[in-house]
């Protein structure tokens, strides 16, 4: 195995843009995420189910770690992965070890803000266009994780601790998520808006995974976990092979615009 070298410097940040694609992707990867979990910690054990995620996580993010620019099947298996195991994080320290979602709630917060306060002694900025290094791509994705931990944390503590349901934390997050956004918008620090829409992404998310799957007794609707799992993987699936045709035109009509001011016929391969 190659070592890591935190070192390592980028020619381009290692993460893509936020646009609609990205947000879109990311509440798609939550919902699948939440929904994947609930499907393997209630049918087996707990913390066998936790080990294989970690090592499914592991191995994403290092081909990560390792791919020497932004590739957009990389950077998002890495994203689904977290998505998966973040939630069985969150999941089996309920389940398995039964600690109360408040507790988990404000420990992951907790988490999340030691990572970002450590993150930014360190660099000296928590901005996603700087990252252009290794070391900066670990702290990154050491936020991702927490954001959803913490997030599946939330979400879990509005459903069930305050009673609200699932439908009603749905659109309570809903509602919070366009704060961020109008921050944005009205001048407020983009950084920070950026996370914090980043993190309520995950409690959105996940309320409407298990709207979707839990059975009407429970207030859901009774599609399953695994047929959730499955619907929201594939619309996933379809994103990115929407986004792979677009880099491919993209690129396309870079190599004519090339050949053109060249003089000469582009390659077609």
């Amino acid at each position: 195995m190659v070592p890591l070298d935190v070192r390592r410097r980028f020619r381009a940040p290692k993460v893509p843009e936020p646009d609609a694609w990205f947000w879109t992707l990311k509440l798609l990867s939550t919902a699948m995420g939440e929904a994947t979990s609930d499907y393997f910690v209630h049918r087996f054990n707990p913390e066998l189910v936790v080990l294989v995620g970690l090592v499914a996580f592991a191995g994403a993010l290092w081909l990560q770690l390792s791919a020497p620019h932004y590739q957009i099947t990389t950077y998002w298996l890495a994203v689904t992965m977290v998505a998966v195991f973040g939630t069985m994080a969150a999941d089996v320290l309920h389940v398995a070890l039964h600690v109360p979602y408040p507790v988990t709630s404000v420990g992951f917060a907790v988490a999340l803000l030691v990572v970002f306060v450590t993150w930014h002694r360190v660099e000296g900025t928590l901005s996603i266009h700087s990252i252009t290094s290794t070391r900066r791509e670990l702290f990154y994705w050491a936020a991702v994780l927490a954001t959803f931990a913490l997030g599946t944390a939330l979400g879990d503590f509005t459903a069930y601790t305050l009673s609200m349901g699932y439908l009603a934390s749905i659109v309570l997050f809903a509602v919070l998520i366009t704060l961020p956004g109008l921050g944005a918008l009205g001048g407020s620090n983009a950084v920070a808006m950026f996370w914090s829409a980043y993190v309520l992404t995950r409690p959105l998310g996940a309320s409407v995974a298990d709207y979707l799957g839990f059975p009407s007794s429970v207030g859901g609707r009774g599609w399953g976990h695994g047929t959730v799992a499955l619907v929201f993987s594939l619309a996933i699936a379809l994103g990115l092979a929407r986004l792979l045709a677009e880099r491919r035109r993209v690129r396309g009509r870079e190599r004519l615009t090339r050949a053109a001011r060249a003089g000469t016929s582009p390659r077609l391969d």
